[in-house]
């Protein structure tokens, strides 16, 4: 399990499904007993020392919501899934079906696209043209394989995870053929290095977990 430090304060730690119950009761075992609330989207455990953590359902909403939470939450997230990956880097681009943690139908692949040059004058423009017609080729590759991908398991798709680069992807979403696609996607952005096979075969230990915002106690530091 990893962590990094929250916006706003405390730090997120990424918990595997099957982890999930065991890291509730170690959380009790280290802050005492807590109280449960929260709704479709979010489940927080108040501990008796202070101590918050509020865990994000993954693929919400969670339904039914309410008590009991910590259950209804260890449930939801074991759940099994059809989940479409998209991955898209400059030049890069993965896209795949998982039924769980399997992948079941997937294609990557890469288009050259120059990096920047220093040279100025009439040779710049024309480099940067260039560069610019290598992109588009390369973002519509992109395109036409994810929806080549993930279009026949649309009907059974529980949710999209996009990732790569946030620039590279946010180009094409005014592209028209994905609409159906991102009309399902759903959390975490997954940032990923050059999206090959071994990368996006990795993406359901992140698209799976359950994202924990923990809170320590006033004057408690967290764990180094």
């Amino acid at each position: 399990m990893s962590a990094r430090p929250a916006k706003g304060g405390g730090r997120w730690v990424m918990v595997p499904p099957e982890r999930v119950h065991p890291w509730i009761d170690g959380f009790a075992g280290r802050h005492g007993p807590f109280s449960a609330t929260g709704d479709e989207r979010v489940v927080r455990l108040s501990a008796a020392d202070g101590a918050l953590a509020e865990l994000h359902v993954p693929f919400p909403p969670m339904t039914p919501p309410g008590p009991p939470h910590v259950s209804r939450l260890v449930a939801h997230a074991q759940a099994e899934r059809w989940v479409g990956v998209f991955l898209v880097r400059l030049g890069g681009y993965a896209a795949g079906v998982f039924n769980g943690s399997t992948l079941v139908g997937s294609k990557v692949g890469s288009r050259l696209v120059q990096g920047r040059t220093a040279a100025g004058g009439w040779s710049q423009q024309r480099f940067a043209r260039r560069r610019r017609n290598q992109a588009d080729k390369a973002f519509d590759d992109a395109v036409e394989t994810a929806v080549r991908v993930l279009s026949p398991y649309l009907g059974e798709l529980d949710g999209v995870v996009l990732g790569g680069d946030r620039r590279a992807v946010d180009a094409l979403r005014g592209d028209r053929r994905l609409e159906p696609l991102l009309a399902l996607e759903t959390e975490p952005f997954l940032v990923v290095p050059d999206p090959k096979l071994v990368v996006l075969r990795d993406t359901p230990a992140s698209f799976c977990a359950v994202r924990v915002r923990v809170v320590d106690p006033p004057g408690v530091s967290p764990p180094g």
